[in-house]
């Protein structure tokens, strides 16, 4: 996700005042509207994929591989929730890079900037604990910056399978900002497609200079909660407990959560040594 603020309009439907103008108060329904006609249209669209990355998760744990997942700025939202989640899957880790996981860097224009930075997916993976047979989830929702096209394009010359998640609309609409001139899409074994709009904004006003309410990441965390739902039901399938975690606010969880981790230690990067 993270976007640079765009100034590219966005249509909506809604009441509308007198002058055509959709009515402000009508906005919070409007975005409801956008959000769950996308949710519906990646439901439909992608399931093959949506299946296809579940399976693909379920044997990389039956294999003993280990899981991880990478965004930048705002798409790292969605990879941090599915990393010690209840309800998730124990296995996830998060592949974190200083100055791009969430928007925490100071100045925030930072983490764009290091997004641009060739060489940089080099050096992270170099440091990290991905080896051969692991699964890498890579979100961007352009796909066009240097990082995340890199960092998938060394973690498949490594032996890692790559899941990415993005708006294939950027492929066809912007150009590549990186010097392979190539997108994320292009570089996965599986490639989920948000279905977002270039620019990240569902709702526009006459009365509003920029276009506003980005959805990405409720469309995202939806999408991949869809593919770890089928990972842990193709688990189940082949006779294989999910390693899930529960919530610690419910009775026993934090027991069973301590057992899921004594056994899976291993493959679990989160927790204290």
């Amino acid at each position: 996700m993270s976007e640079e603020p765009s100034r590219e309009p966005r249509g909506g439907s809604g009441s509308e005042t007198a002058a055509g103008e959709p009515a402000a108060g009508d906005l919070a329904g409007r975005f409801f509207d956008a959000a769950i006609g996308l949710l519906r249209r990646v439901r439909d669209e992608d399931a093959g994929p949506i299946a296809e990355a579940g399976t693909l998760i379920a044997e990389t744990v039956v294999a003993g591989g280990r899981l991880f997942a990478f965004g930048a700025g705002h798409s790292s939202l969605a990879a941090q929730d599915l990393v010690y989640r209840a309800g998730g899957l124990a296995l996830m880790n998060l592949l974190t890079v200083p100055g791009v996981v969430g928007v925490d860097v100071m100045p925030a224009t930072l983490g764009s900037a290091l997004e641009r930075v060739d060489g940089l997916a080099g050096a992270v993976l170099d440091s990290s604990p991905l080896r051969s047979g692991d699964l890498l989830v890579i979100i961007s929702l352009s796909g066009r910056n240097a990082l995340p096209v890199e960092m998938a394009m060394k973690a498949r010359a490594l032996g890692v399978k790559v899941i990415g998640v993005t708006s294939v609309a950027y492929a066809s609409q912007t150009k590549p900002r990186n010097s392979s001139g190539t997108y994320l899409k292009d570089h996965c074994d599986i490639v989920l497609d948000s279905k977002i709009a270039v620019g990240d904004a569902e709702l526009s006003l006459d009365t509003i200079p920029a276009p506003f309410a980005p959805a990405s990441t409720v469309v995202t965390s939806a999408l991949l909660q869809a593919v770890m739902a089928t990972a842990a039901g193709v688990l189940a399938d082949r006779g294989v407990e999910p390693p899930l975690l529960r919530s610690g606010n419910v009775d026993g969880g934090h027991e069973w959560n301590s057992q899921v981790m004594r056994e899976y230690r291993d493959r679990i990067f989160y927790r204290q040594a």
